[in-house]
């Protein structure tokens, strides 16, 4: 296929996903659950207004929120879902405030009996009282006594009463966690409506607002008939795609092997002063993986021990969700500094120009990285240790949402940042944009991706501090999908390609259109398939059938990944020379392998609608994010760190065994962490979810049973080998400045 019609596929593909993204995402504004003005008992008592609802998803978030369990599934796993706990506590409140109105123990009555209430209880729970004209919810006498029953249960739970205490340990909350009655009557107020949305039934409809999520079948929550039917579509159209692919491949004629260079053609290349300046930006990803290491270790260990760490009180100091914040916000931006500083190390060395002032620009650029780093870090755990107000919170402290933790002080300047970024990788890149030569195609596709990267992050900033749950999450999604799996991954993409072209072991022609389809075929599932994430967070149906059908998609090119990783294979055997650069390309074959196992394999199996109905938000998430996020972009992050540092240490010989202990030792950690312990337990929580209902599967009475104790405790070799690989690659790249991971010259 030519390279023409390739751009105008790509652009046709980009311009008619993100018209159907921005068409569906006005549905979200516009059908998105009210927030009543008040919501009062049958005999006219306030029991709270919206106001409070606002506040209280603020104080929600304030004390680490989706780090503290989950609302509507999304969040971290060893507290449970509020939402799910919320509803099933009530449905058993309800039940036995109906049944004592009629003089009765509802748990001593007999089935039929029960059955009978059972119904009284799913009309009280499943018909929508909102007064659209009042702006007004009505609660039922019964739910209005299950309502005051919870805000006291919850209340003591998130404050400070010691009954509650083996609970707290078990949830991994510390006591105080909310140390105002006023903050914990307005949390109470949002578990409430955040509850209510889950069963209530949208006008004109037999489904909740979140589609009958969760899975309780005492409230009628039951899948609807539209998650069977497009789970099934989605897996006929994963068959289709992958057999046209499959076709296109062999239909596809072979290009003659590159004429291999006889020597190293970067041996030779003089490093310029901003591609020398890079260098810093490795020692400092090196740091962050050290902590963010450590970070996981303390997460990982509040799941058997929810308040210390080996008897230490450390949850006085650090609680899990600072911890938890700290693991996945280090992680992010461990990874993301070392795909932007490969950019800033390729941008000189595609071009051949080194613009005035850019070695002053990478320097400003990291310190700004590192302000916005410790800052919002500290920002954290001053919102959790609730030594903010809400609106202060907000700004400079802990947003509450995964992945998007940092305050919205730190993510604007972190958007000035990658500002900056764009604009040194511009003014370098100029020089050969004004080239017409066949490499202009790959450049332009580099230079889209790193405008995508620093523009995309902005659709953070698109929701405010009391923005409806259900638009915030839909925008939290473009970041965490659209910017860390979508862009940053065709920018991966393109830097490996200029690599390997700089490296003569690729045409740059034939490496163009390899990427430009690649690019069309994983943005046509990966745009769209944005929707997956946001099945049941009150999303219009419309949502689910966009998102089941394209994120079938996106696990098509995935199908393919084994030639990738084999061609990969092969460059690394093709000459004598190669074998310096044997690492960062070992690195591309596990990012191909941890590509098909983690986002394919574990990411499918949770990706359709019936599927994730029962088990998101369990472990079998945790198998997946962990798997993709590390396994994928973690390790691809290594492999370019790698080759930059080849680059600028181009004339020694390396220490391999230092090198490869560390590989493996990272790659069969990871391995043996997701498979031994995290995907068992989510087994397990899957079976229990279908049988019992989504509550149970995340209640402290099904995580502390002996058998789920045990898998707990056997992440602990997984998470030691990894953490040694970890450990010998940072050794490494201490070593290249002191000598001890060089061998002598080439």
């Amino acid at each position: 296929m030519s390279t023409k019609k390739l751009w105008r596929g790509l652009t046709l593909v980009m311009v008619i996903s993100f018209a159907v993204l921005i068409l569906f995402g006005t549905d979200i504004y516009r059908q998105a659950p009210p927030i009543p003005d008040r919501v009062e008992s049958e005999n006219g008592e306030l029991l709270f207004t919206g106001q409070e609802i606002k506040d209280g998803q603020n104080v929600w978030q304030s004390i680490g929120g989706q780090t503290v369990g989950s609302i509507w599934g999304h969040g971290a796993y060893i507290a449970p879902d509020w939402t799910a706990d919320y509803l099933h506590r009530e449905a058993l409140l309800v039940l036995a405030a109906l049944a004592q109105k009629d003089g009765k123990v509802y748990t001593q009555l007999s089935a039929a009996e029960q059955a009978a209430y059972k119904v009284r209880l799913q009309q009280d729970l499943r018909t929508n009282t909102y007064n659209a004209d009042r702006r007004t919810l009505v609660y039922s006498t019964a739910r209005t006594v299950a309502f005051h029953a919870l805000a006291a249960y919850y209340g003591k739970l998130f404050m400070n009463d010691p009954g509650f205490a083996a609970l707290r340990n078990q949830y991994a909350i510390p006591a105080g966690t909310i140390k105002d009655t006023a903050r914990m009557q307005k949390m109470a107020a949002f578990f409430a409506w955040a509850s209510w949305v889950c069963v209530a039934e949208r006008p004109d409809s037999k489904v909740s607002y979140t589609n009958n999520w969760p899975g309780d079948e005492l409230t009628g929550n039951v899948p609807a008939a539209s998650l069977h039917l497009w789970s099934g579509f989605s897996v006929l159209l994963l068959l289709a795609c992958i057999a046209l692919l499959v076709l296109y491949h062999i239909r596809q004629k072979e290009e003659a092997p590159a004429v291999l260079p006889l020597e190293d053609p970067l041996r030779n290349m003089q490093p310029t002063a901003s591609m020398k300046a890079t260098l810093k930006y490795f020692w400092i990803v090196s740091l962050l993986i050290l902590v963010q290491m450590l970070a996981g270790v303390i997460t990982a260990h509040y799941g058997v021990e929810g308040s210390a760490f080996y008897g230490f009180p450390l949850d006085r100091y650090l609680p899990q969700s600072v911890s938890r914040s700290w693991h996945v916000q280090l992680a992010i931006f461990w990874i993301a500094t070392s795909w932007l500083a490969t950019g800033l190390y390729i941008a000189p060395a595609v071009s051949g120009h080194e613009p005035r002032f850019q070695r002053l620009g990478v320097n400003i650029l990291f310190t700004a990285l590192l302000i916005v780093v410790l800052g919002s870090l500290t920002g954290q755990w001053l919102g959790v240790m609730q030594k903010l107000g809400l609106v202060d919170n907000f700004l400079w402290g802990h947003q509450g949402y995964e992945y998007l933790e940092l305050g919205r002080i730190w993510q604007i300047l972190l958007l000035g940042g990658l500002i900056i970024w764009l604009v040194l990788m511009l003014r370098a890149l100029l020089p050969a944009l004004r080239k017409k030569d066949e490499s202009r195609h790959l450049l332009t596709l580099f230079v889209i991706a790193s405008i995508a990267i620093a523009v995309f992050y902005a659709a953070g900033l698109m929701y405010g501090r009391q923005t409806h749950l259900a638009v915030a999450e839909y925008w939290r999604w473009w970041v965490v999908h659209l910017w860390v799996e979508g862009f940053f991954e065709v920018f991966a993409t393109v830097v490996a390609a200029f690599l390997f072209c700089r490296l003569g072991l690729l045409e740059i022609k034939s490496a163009t259109t390899a990427v430009l389809f690649s690019t069309i075929v994983f943005l046509a599932g990966g745009i769209l398939g944005t929707f997956h994430h946001i099945y049941f967070s009150a999303t219009p149906i419309a949502v689910l059938a966009l998102g089941a059908t394209f994120s079938a998609m996106e696990v098509v090119p995935l199908v393919l990944i084994g030639y990738e990783a084999y061609q990969n294979y092969l460059l690394s055997k093709s000459t004598t020379w190669i074998k310096a650069y044997k690492w960062p390309i070992y690195c591309f074959i596990a990012m191909c392998f941890w590509n098909f196992l983690g986002a394919g394999i574990f990411g499918f199996a949770i990706n359709p609608p019936i599927a994730l109905y029962y088990i998101q938000g369990l472990n079998t998430t945790a198998v997946h994010g962990h798997a993709a996020l590390f396994g994928v972009y973690g390790i691809l992050g290594i492999g370019l760190m790698l080759f930059v540092l080849r680059g600028l240490y181009p004339h020694q010989h390396w220490n391999d065994k230092l090198l490869g202990a560390a590989f493996w030792s990272i790659n069969i950690g990871l391995l043996v962490m997701a498979t031994v312990s995290m995907l068992p337990i989510g087994i397990m929580q899957a079976g229990a979810s279908i049988q019992h209902g989504y509550w149970y599967a995340r209640s402290a009475e099904f995580m502390q049973q002996d058998v789920v104790k045990v898998l707990r405790w056997l992440r602990v070799p997984g998470d030691i080998i990894l953490a040694l690989g970890e450990t010998l690659l940072v050794v490494f790249v201490v070593g290249l400045k002191t000598g001890w991971s060089l061998k002598g010259r080439r």
